[in-house]
């Protein structure tokens, strides 16, 4: 199937569409924009900026991907957006460009952004990421792969999602949210672990019990956070991938744990 381009739709010139492209009625490509092959951006949405997106991403009506920054310091240039493949972004979806000439806001690949969502300047996301409907990501956010993000929920800046971590709906989050962990309230506080999300990507129950081991060494136990993860470093119980990954989480956290 040849590159499809509907006759009401905008494609300024410069805009690159590799082979098999949809490009649907009123949407808008703009000029610095690529589009990567079998991506469909259905009618009326918007590609803008300088965007690059992989192969097989759908943008579905309305939505606009790579909108100029909010960031009221940002002062011009071409910042960008570079996207991996296999994203779906669906109605009224807004993911912003970096602030800074020159630099992006990343995504992965095979991540999913529900209806009104929004991803700001400067976030860099992993993979399989799934993100609720009407959910905000303030700009400098950084998401690992496999978390899940409820609908409704604001993430304050700076704030960074651990993997395979879940944040339930109507959530404030003002602070990092450690791998494994779930997440919920206003603002948002550790419940427990995300122990359906193990299950479903397949953690053995050894994995589990050691990831609900830390969960309670970490906000059941008294300690702070220092004292909770030396304990942890020294407990050969504790030795497993899932330690290693909170403890590398712990150590580049900036705004402290949920």
């Amino acid at each position: 199937m040849a590159t499809e381009i509907h006759p009401t739709a905008i494609v300024e010139s410069g805009a690159i569409l590799d082979e098999n492209v949809t490009i649907e009625a009123y949407a808008y490509i703009g000029a610095k924009a690529k589009c990567g092959a079998r991506t469909i951006v259905r009618h009326h949405a918007t590609v803008d900026g300088k965007t690059i997106i992989g192969r097989d991403n759908e943008i579905f009506p309305y939505a606009l991907i790579g909108g100029k920054s909010q960031d009221m310091k940002a002062k011009g240039g071409t910042p960008g957006l570079k996207i991996g493949d296999n994203n779906i972004f669906r109605e009224y979806v807004t993911v912003h460009c970096h602030s800074k000439d020159g630099e992006y806001t990343i995504l992965g690949s095979h991540n999913y952004c529900l209806a009104y969502s929004h991803i700001g300047h400067e976030c860099i996301i992993g993979n399989h990421f799934i993100l609720g409907h009407n959910s905000t990501l303030g700009g400098h956010i950084i998401a690992e792969d496999y978390a899940n993000v409820g609908g409704h929920t604001a993430f304050h800046p700076n704030c960074r999602i651990g993997q395979y971590s879940y944040t339930g709906g109507y959530s404030k989050v003002v602070q990092d949210i450690p791998p494994f962990m779930l997440a919920d309230g206003v603002p948002a506080i550790i419940k427990t672990i995300n122990t359906i999300g193990m299950k479903r990507h397949g953690f053995s129950e050894r994995d589990i019990s050691v990831a609900r081991k830390i969960y309670k060494t970490l906000y059941r136990e008294g300690l702070n956070r220092r004292q909770a993860l030396d304990r942890i470093r020294e407990n050969k119980e504790f030795e497993s991938e899932i330690t290693k990954a909170i403890i590398s989480f712990a150590q580049d956290s900036e705004r402290g744990f949920a």
